[in-house]
C-alpha cells in the first residue's frame, strides 16, 4: 500500500480528505489527526471502511513496540516545574504548538494540514471549472434544449458533454472526491476531442480556451500546494470562461 492514494474522513466529516500516501497517514497518526476510528475509502469494494478493520493498514500505522522498563527511582516528570513562576504545560499548549499557533512554532504548521486545505480548494476549483465548461458547451444549443427539439440537438453534441460537466461539478461541490479519476479522464478527453474539433474547424481561439480549461481542470485534482493550485485554477477557469463568453456571443 506504499504508493496507493488513500482518502479518509471522520465519522462526522461531510467532506473527505486526501489523497494521502501511507507515509503521510503515519504523520497524521502521530499528530493525532487520524485514529483507528477514522474511515478510509476502499476502491475495491467502493465503500468507506474503518481503518481498524484493515489489518495491513493497522500494522503500518500502529506498529507494535517492545515494552521498555525503567527504574522507578530514575523517573522524572517532564512537566515538573522548578519554580512557581512558570505555568504548567497543558494539553491545549501541545495542540497549539502542533498547529503552529505558538510563538515558537509560528510558521512551522504541519505540512499535512496545509496539503489537506489545498486539496479542498482544488476540489472546489475543479467544480467551478466544470460548471463553466457546462455553460460553454450547453449555451450554443440552449434554444434547441429548451424547446426539446431533438432534431436540432443532434447538431449540438456538446450539450451532452456539458450536461455531464454540470453533474461532475455538482458532485465535486458536494465533496465526492472518488470521481477524481473520471474528472482527469474528462479533462484529457476535452483536450483531445474538443481541441481537435475546433482545430479542424479553424477556430484557433476556442481551441486554446479548451486546452487551457482542460489543463487547469486536470491539475486542480493533482496539486496539493497553494501556488501551483492557484495557477491551475486561474488557467482552467479563465479558459472555460472565455469559451463560455464566445458561446454566448
Amino acid at each position: 500500500m506504499a504508493n496507493q492514494e488513500i482518502y479518509i474522513r471522520g465519522v462526522k466529516d461531510t467532506e473527505a480528505r486526501g489523497p494521502f500516501t501511507m507515509e503521510q497517514l503515519t504523520s497524521l497518526v502521530e499528530a493525532a489527526q487520524v485514529t483507528a476510528e477514522t474511515y478510509y475509502y476502499d476502491a475495491t469494494t467502493e465503500q468507506w471502511l474503518l481503518i481498524s478493520s484493515n489489518a495491513e493498514m493497522n500494522s503500518i500505522l500502529w506498529p507494535e513496540k517492545k515494552r521498555m522498563g525503567f527504574k522507578h527511582k530514575e523517573f522524572k516528570a517532564v512537566n515538573e516545574e522548578k519554580s512557581d513562576s512558570a505555568p504548567p504545560i497543558t494539553v491545549q499548549d501541545f495542540l497549539n504548538a502542533a498547529e503552529g499557533k505558538t510563538d515558537e512554532t509560528k510558521g512551522k504548521k504541519d505540512k499535512n494540514v496545509i496539503m489537506m486545505s489545498a486539496a479542498l480548494w482544488g476540489t472546489r476549483s475543479a467544480a467551478i471549472i466544470s460548471f463553466a465548461s457546462a455553460a460553454a458547451l450547453i449555451l450554443p444549443g440552449i434554444d434547441a434544449l429548451t424547446a426539446m427539439d431533438f432534431n436540432k440537438l443532434i447538431l449540438f453534441p456538446g450539450v451532452v458533454i456539458g450536461a455531464i460537466d454540470g453533474f461532475i461539478g455538482l458532485l465535486l461541490l458536494l465533496g465526492v472526491i472518488s470521481i477524481y479519476p473520471f474528472v482527469r479522464f474528462r479533462a484529457v478527453f476535452g483536450l483531445g476531442f474538443l481541441g481537435f474539433l475546433f482545430m479542424t474547424q479553424g477556430q484557433l481561439t476556442p481551441m486554446i480556451a479548451v486546452a487551457a480549461g482542460s489543463v487547469g481542470l486536470y491539475f486542480c485534482t493533482i496539486f496539493l500546494s497553494y501556488i501551483p493550485l492557484a495557477v491551475s485554477a486561474l488557467l482552467g477557469l479563465g479558459g472555460m470562461a472565455m469559451l463560455a463568453t464566445m458561446s454566448y456571443t
